[in-house]
């Protein structure tokens, strides 16, 4: 695997996959709105021997998007995107105290024009440079099927982030795939008891480059799914 973007990289889940990417010889090109979080992320990468171009991008922005796949087809050993994580995300507020019925309009549409728009664009902006067999992925959890009260405008947001992916995956000739992570212990999740993002970072490289391509295209692969194929 030669080229593989990540969205929202400049910590959490983004950050973790990165890294791991970059461990294994991938070189990752990695976004996020805040140009000093992202570089300091490609230079430790890059000082522990890998290889990472960052870059500032916001997902809401289909131009920084544009510009970004651009640039990562031209930033590895050949030509090209093996793989796109699109990852970046937003929790507005604390999870599981924002009903729906409670949320602002201003939140509820940033929260779509990020979760659900961002992949949209981080997938439609890709597909011109995909190489053949490149895998997208998405993250998600359970709360995208599960409703649960208080979890609002993100809930929406992940369905609908789903669909996208389920879309795209009958479309395009690319695997695209969702993966569910369970509870994971990051700032968007305001630091809920869960997994280590780093406990999580292996399924995505399992997906983009191990698994039976039917495994992951247009599914939603949880953690148990993942644990069963890589015992």
């Amino acid at each position: 695997m030669d080229t593989v973007v990540v969205t929202g990289a400049s910590r959490g889940v983004g950050e973790a996959v990165a890294r791991l990417f970059a461990d294994r010889g991938a070189h990752v090109v990695i976004c996020a709105r805040d140009q000093e979080h992202i570089a300091a992320v490609a230079e430790d990468i890059e000082a522990a021997g890998g290889s990472a171009t960052a870059m500032r991008a916001d997902v809401r922005d289909e131009f920084d998007v544009e510009r970004l796949l651009e640039t990562a087809s031209r930033e590895g050993e050949m030509t090209g995107v093996d793989c796109v994580v699109a990852n970046a995300g937003v929790y507005h507020g604390r999870p599981g105290a924002t009903p729906l019925a409670e949320e602002s309009y201003a939140g509820f549409d940033d929260t779509l024009r990020i979760n659900t728009r961002g992949v949209f664009t981080t997938v439609r902006e890709a597909v011109p440079h995909l190489n053949e067999g490149a895998r997208v992925v998405v993250p998600s959890g359970g709360i995208a099927r599960e409703a649960k009260p208080g979890f609002g405008a993100y809930a929406v947001s992940k369905a609908a982030a789903e669909a996208v992916a389920r879309q795209f995956a009958v479309e395009l000739d690319a695997v695209v795939g969702v993966l569910d992570l369970g509870q994971v212990e990051t700032e968007l999740t305001n630091h809920a008891q869960g997994r280590e993002p780093e406990d999580v970072a292996p399924m995505f490289w399992w997906a983009a480059s191990e698994a039976d391509a039917d495994t992951v295209d247009g599914q939603v692969v949880d953690l148990r799914d993942w644990k069963k194929a890589t015992r």
